[in-house]
């Protein structure tokens, strides 16, 4: 069994990359005093996910699993929009592409796991599944809301329903972590939701002075 320690930094250095692109997010909005979406938001959220992934599987968390799947596309998607996929770094381009081809071949001839334990709740209690399984879906589901907000719009960008699904996700995940004692998720989603709130001050008032 790989060493707990190993595990908890690769899920740190996943959230490392989650934290700057919120960070990076923050403090652009606030230089412009307006919900800002950078680029570096989309790459950094690209290079979470691969490693949040791993360390889901390593925790034998289906939740993180799903979760960061059905995400990945909508972040590349994203910088298509903003017409930064193909002026991208090339070493980046490729930790791209392959990353979730690499990912779906080991689990599909050498993975190990039970995958059934992770369904039947054998690994963690079944409520706490469903209760992390929903924090992921509505924490996922903002994701989703941005992707169909920003095809509607022709542009990437974040708006004030993301944050209200950040938040809302946030919170249910902080609860589903506090039963898992997972440090990695519990210190991701107490600073996130500070991140989330004040975006949503910035929006309100923003909105304010355009009326104005």
């Amino acid at each position: 069994c790989m060493n707990m320690w190993v595990i908890y930094g690769i899920g740190f250095l996943a959230q490392l990359c989650f934290s700057a692109r919120l960070v990076n997010q923050w403090l652009l909005s606030e230089k412009k005093n307006k919900v800002q979406t950078p680029t570096l938001f989309w790459q950094l959220s690209l290079l979470g996910a691969i490693l949040f992934f791993v360390y889901g599987y390593l925790r034998k968390d289906l939740s993180i699993m799903i979760g960061q799947a059905l995400i990945y596309y909508i972040y590349f998607r994203n910088l298509q929009l903003q017409d930064q996929w193909k002026p991208s770094n090339i070493f980046f381009k490729i930790a791209v592409i392959l990353s979730p081809i690499v990912i779906a071949g080991y689990l599909l001839f050498f993975s190990e796991l039970d995958w059934s334990k992770l369904f039947t709740g054998e690994n963690i209690a079944i409520w706490l599944v469903i209760l992390g399984t929903v924090g992921q879906i509505i924490y996922t589901g903002r994701f989703v809301y941005q992707w169909w907000y920003s095809e509607q719009h022709d542009e990437s960008s974040l708006p004030w329903g993301f944050w209200i699904m950040s938040l809302t996700g946030s919170v249910i995940i902080f609860t589903y972590a506090c039963f898992r004692t997972d440090p990695v998720l519990l210190s991701a989603h107490f600073f996130g939701g500070i991140v989330y709130i004040r975006n949503l001050f910035i929006i309100h008032k923003s909105g304010k002075k355009a009326k104005a």
